[in-house]
């Protein structure tokens, strides 16, 4: 996660870096095993990281961190000061933020104002890029993912309001007079973005003890998510969020035990080696918005979303509104109709389309390429065909949708090269599924002899 800061010269990064360890060494509860240090790694791209100074065994504790250490609303005396129950009322993302926020502004009076000083306050996530940087991805579908207006309207509805009304608890920074006008209302916004991106990248679901053993992590979007309320609570632990991530060198993994947040080696670890968490099957478009970088180690992991609107258009079709349509009514009518569509990278020896291509994907192409007099025969009977695939089909899936050439990318700048790698990702996922499509593009496919209805290769019922 380092590698999205920009870090201050030499001197001032070392020592924030000794102030943060001597913090969390007097800190009672916090254990730390000698044989790691927190680590300068700018050398190699990847700012601060763990690394060990000795060998460490599988399942040898690397450090453990107090619940109430935590930087989390119940942590914080920000909802007591306000009276209210923050999360209740603002949900585990706002909340988070507005405490953050909070503990930012009270500066050396915060009790994690040596942790602030080691988290980043500028990235490289996609929430930073300018307009014309974003076109570098122009044809992914993660630009649609970033969210930033919506960001923004939570942040003045929900934030704000009390930010504005609270300014002894939240003091403007050194140059701002006040939060209100359009200058204090930026500013604002400006940190609130950071706040949000310091959770998102960094932050981690604190389980209720009781919860224990519920690792799943939520399908973030921009800073919420449509199923907010049922998410955990969310806390930044100090260090653990230090750790950079890497899918094939991931070597620890964070436990949540009763009183503690515990890292623990899961293999052998050598001496000089850099210790790596891991942010789990995630492509490396997702690694960009979130995180703010790219590394090929997530290659296996990227995948090609097709919207409706694009299959729609490559079908001929005027709209994607089941109102308009018929053919994405009868879907619509009986549940086999979605906004878009995952097709993961083909990484087996012998990948099968039923095993990539989601069926609900392979319904909606095959209703699009029926023909007139069979649709209608469907429709009377307000049945969808079982997924199949013809050259029809495929073809539909061919045209959809072209990602922008990956050649005229100016090598030299890092935002720019970065959209590269996953805009070369994306196309290679769709060229290798289109590739296994080609006997069937090519009308090679033979109708099954089984039965008379015309279907077929037959594919799974189930959803990628």
């Amino acid at each position: 996660m380092s590698s999205t800061t920009h870090f201050p010269d030499a001197e001032g990064f070392q020592q924030q870096s000794n102030n943060f360890m001597s913090w969390l060494q007097a800190t009672p509860g916090v254990q730390l095993n000698p044989k790691i240090r927190l680590a300068d790694l700018r050398a190699s791209g990847a700012g601060r990281g763990v690394v060990a100074q000795s060998n460490i065994a599988e399942d040898e504790e690397l450090f453990s961190i107090p619940r109430g250490m935590v930087l989390a609303v119940q942590n914080s005396e920000l909802g007591s000061l306000l009276g209210q129950n923050l999360e209740e009322q603002m949900g585990p993302w706002l909340s988070l933020m507005l405490v953050m926020l909070y503990e930012y502004l009270q500066g050396e009076k915060s009790r994690w104002a040596p942790y602030f000083r080691v988290l980043p306050s500028r990235f490289d996530t996609l929430m930073f890029w300018s307009p014309a940087e974003l076109q570098e991805l122009q044809g992914s579908t993660i630009v649609e993912k970033i969210g930033r207006a919506g960001a923004e309207e939570s942040i003045l509805e929900s934030v704000a309001p009390v930010v504005v009304k609270n300014p002894t608890l939240f003091p403007p920074p050194q140059g701002l007079a006040s939060w209100e006008g359009d200058a204090g209302r930026t500013s604002l916004i400006e940190l609130c973005h950071i706040m949000g991106s310091l959770i998102m990248a960094y932050a981690f679901d604190i389980e209720k003890p009781e919860e224990e053993g519920n690792d799943e992590e939520a399908d973030d979007e921009s800073y919420m998510t449509d199923d907010e309320d049922e998410q955990l609570p969310k806390g930044m632990v100090p260090l653990a969020d230090l750790l950079n991530a890497d899918a094939a060198r991931n070597n620890a993994r964070l436990y949540q035990e009763e009183g503690t947040l515990t890292m623990k080696a899961i293999k052998p670890i050598q001496e000089g080696e850099e210790i790596f968490n891991d942010y789990g099957e995630i492509p490396r478009a997702d690694l960009l918005r979130r995180y703010g970088y790219v590394t090929d180690n997530y290659a296996v992991y990227d995948v090609v979303e097709l919207s409706l609107e694009d299959i729609c258009q490559a079908a001929g079709l005027s709209s994607a509104s089941p109102e308009t349509e018929p053919r994405l009514e009868l879907l619509d009518n009986v549940g086999a109709l979605e906004d878009g569509y995952v097709i993961p990278r083909p990484v087996n020896d012998n990948p099968s389309l039923k095993d990539i291509l989601p069926m609900e994907l392979v319904v909606l192409l095959t209703t699009l390429a029926l023909p007139t007099a069979e649709f209608n025969e469907r429709a009377s009977k307000k049945k969808a065909p079982k997924p199949a695939m013809d050259a029809n089909a495929a073809a539909i899936l061919g045209f959809s949708p072209p990602l922008p050439s990956s050649g005229d990318v100016d090598e030299s700048a890092r935002r720019a090269r970065m959209a590269l790698q996953v805009r070369i990702g994306e196309k290679e996922v769709l060229q290798a599924v289109l590739g296994m499509l080609q006997p069937a593009s090519n009308g090679s496919l033979k109708r099954s002899a089984n039965g008379d209805d015309g279907e077929l290769r037959q594919f799974k019922t189930q959803r990628i």
